[in-house]
């Protein structure tokens, strides 16, 4: 029933909503004095908000306002509507602003979602028939706020967020964005989008937004920014030195997204997995540089190496031996001390066996006697001894060694003086036989004493047995008394002594032996016997 209806009497005498009189045309002639009137007729508001539904009545004159309520149901079979301020629900939010007069306005506090209905104005008045519903209504529509934003970017993209509502809001809103539940106080405008160009990884973090004025915030919406690791740390726990035996921790602290995967490296082997990587009872062993990598799908960053220097006490403590164990009185053996340590063992100390006390100290010892000696090395973590070496010391018998080595010397020069003359009088045979051959030619001249008479030539002598000896021709060689040559003659000549002049006169020939070249000039006046070997001269 509104101001606009058309209604016929009977219509409007069995509602008795109407004071009107019907006429015989059906219309009802007073109906336009009777109006509630809406301003705005449609209201969209944010949850939790206030609302203020703005109305005007009018009701025709000489009627006076007995009562005046909204309600939120129409009239029905004559009964009268529930009024919205005894509604439990409604009566502590609810406040009338009107009067009775012509202003209907009211307002609803903290509305939420159950809150949205359709409205009506209702007033009586003191006569009979004088009520009055404003049908339709004033609509009310309660909404809240979401963020629309993408589920993941990629840092470097352009990102829009919008703030959305179900309804379009009546009142101008300006919308207010936070991060993080912190206002972005530069982002306020009446806009309700939020554009982020080029977003960064330090744009990741929960948005919400809300309208300036209201107290409503959207639900928080949470902004992945994906981005590649950035170089990642290594903290060390418990700090400073590390002990044989301790137990350490290694945190690789990386910033990325998504979460990387975390691997550790030790000397280029991968040794283990995880954020963390924890090491029990550590060892020397587990001494090195330390690395990890981050790695997730938009790339990969490896840490700065770290070391673990482990402090350890000595250990494979050993003793090197120069030389051997056995020596000769007078002499000494060293013996070194060898150990494996961090930090190296500084302190050495030597015993032997059987004895309380230290017979020496320092890395090297000089042993002068028989006997079992091990060392010990120390360092501010510890201790430990080697296993005993045994040194062997031979009394009284130093020069029969000395004896010995000087006999074995003299033996091999006895042995390099032979051979040196063997080989020398082996090449002195040779020259020898050497010699032979190249003499072709032996004559042997013996001569014997005769008287000569002093009238006789003084220098005539007799030649006897003259023998020449010339190689042996080949049976096919011709002969030929010209080619033939005296190479060799011995001449020997013996005188009587009777004879003075004779022996002033006569010379003495021994031994003569004459060496010619084959290019000397053949002998002469030489009368030769056909035999090939030997050759018979007489001399005169």
């Amino acid at each position: 029933l509104t101001h606009r209806w058309a209604c016929v009497c009977f219509y409007c005498c069995f509602l008795s909503l109407l004071p009107c009189e019907c006429c015989v045309s059906g219309v009802c002639s007073q109906w336009s004095g009777w109006s509630v009137s809406y301003s705005p007729s449609h209201i969209c508001a944010l949850k939790d908000s206030t609302v203020t539904m703005s109305c005007t009545y009018k009701y025709p004159t000489g009627h006076q306002i007995m009562k005046a309520f909204w309600t939120k149901t129409l009239v029905k079979d004559n009964e009268e509507p529930p009024d919205l301020s005894k509604d439990p629900e409604y009566s502590q939010r609810l406040q009338y602003l009107g009067d009775k007069q012509q202003n209907c306005t009211v307002r609803l506090s903290h509305v939420t979602r159950k809150d949205s209905h359709m409205y009506y104005f209702r007033f009586i008045t003191n006569k009979p028939g004088g009520k009055w519903i404003g049908d339709p209504g004033v609509t009310l529509t309660v909404t809240d706020l979401q963020v629309e934003s993408p589920e993941r970017v990629t840092e470097g993209d352009s990102v829009n967020l919008r703030c959305k509502s179900s309804c379009a809001l009546t009142d101008r809103a300006t919308f207010i964005w936070y991060r993080n539940s912190q206002p972005l106080t530069e982002r306020r405008d009446r806009n309700n989008e939020l554009l982020l160009q080029s977003v960064r990884r330090e744009d990741s973090g929960r948005y919400s937004c809300a309208v300036d004025g209201h107290t409503h915030i959207s639900p928080d919406v949470q902004l992945n920014v994906m981005y590649p690791p950035v170089k990642p740390v290594i903290y060390i726990s418990p700090s400073g030195v590390i002990v044989k035996g301790d137990s350490v921790t290694l945190n690789c602290i990386s910033d990325s997204n998504p979460p990387a995967e975390i691997s550790w490296i030790k000397g280029g082997t991968i040794v283990g997995s995880g954020r963390i990587y924890s090491i029990s009872k550590i060892s020397s062993d587990d001494s090195g540089e330390y690395k990890c990598k981050s790695i997730n799908e938009h790339g990969e960053k490896y840490s700065d190496a770290v070391t673990l220097n482990v402090m350890y006490s000595p250990k494979n403590v050993s003793v090197l031996m120069s030389g051997s164990g056995v020596i000769v009185e007078g002499d000494s053996v060293t013996l070194y001390c060898i150990s494996d340590s961090n930090p190296p063992a500084l302190n050495f100390s030597w015993f032997k066996e059987n004895e309380p006390s230290a017979v020496g100290s320092g890395q090297s010892f000089s042993a002068l006697q028989s006997g079992r000696f091990y060392c010990q090395a120390h360092n501010q973590h510890g201790s430990q001894r080697s296993d005993a070496v045994t040194v062997t010391v031979h009394r009284g018998h130093g020069w029969l060694v000395w004896l010995g080595i000087t006999a074995c010397l003299g033996f091999f020069i006895v042995i390099i003086i032979i051979i040196l003359f063997i080989m020398r009088k082996r090449r002195g045979a040779k020259a020898e036989d050497l010699t032979e051959k190249q003499d072709n030619l032996y004559s042997t001249v013996t001569g014997r004493d005769v008287h000569v008479s002093e009238s006789a030539d003084c220098y005539d002598a007799q030649y006897a047995s003259v023998t020449s000896s010339k190689p042996r021709r080949d049976g096919n060689a011709p002969e030929c008394r010209d080619t033939e040559e005296i190479q060799y003659a011995t001449v020997q000549h013996h005188r009587k002594t009777e004879t003075k002049r004779a022996e002033e006169n006569e010379s003495h020939y021994d031994n003569i032996r004459i060496r010619q070249p084959d290019s000397v000039l053949r002998l002469s006046n030489v009368q030769t016997v056909e035999e090939a070997s030997v050759i018979y001269s007489r001399v005169k």
